[in-house]
């Protein structure tokens, strides 16, 4: 059986890549939750937040972790789940108000 795989998007409408749905749906789940508790968060603090939501929940994730959270990440804020805080260094991303 061939894996399903998604069309990401680019937030500067750059080339993006396809990859597993169902990574996907897991680090977008994820992402979400963490920015849903948490208001905000660094890319850093995203990872650290989900690589440790993964390992409680006992997921092996197969991949870097660390590449496909930056693509999701891109994807979201593309899609205009995510947004980029104004003036914040390190850039931190919150849920976009709608």
């Amino acid at each position: 059986m061939e894996e399903q795989k998604i069309q990401l998007k680019h937030p500067q409408g750059k080339k993006a890549v396809s990859i597993n749905k169902g990574k996907y749906d897991l680090l977008t789940k994820e992402m979400i939750q963490h920015l849903t508790e948490k208001k905000d968060g660094t890319f850093s603090e995203l990872l650290k937040s989900i690589f440790q939501s993964l390992k409680d929940k006992k997921i092996i994730f197969d991949g870097s972790l660390n590449w496909y959270l930056e693509w999701v990440k891109l994807d979201l804020e593309a899609r205009q789940i995510i947004t980029r805080v104004p003036k914040t260094s390190p850039q931190k991303y919150a849920l976009t108000k709608n």
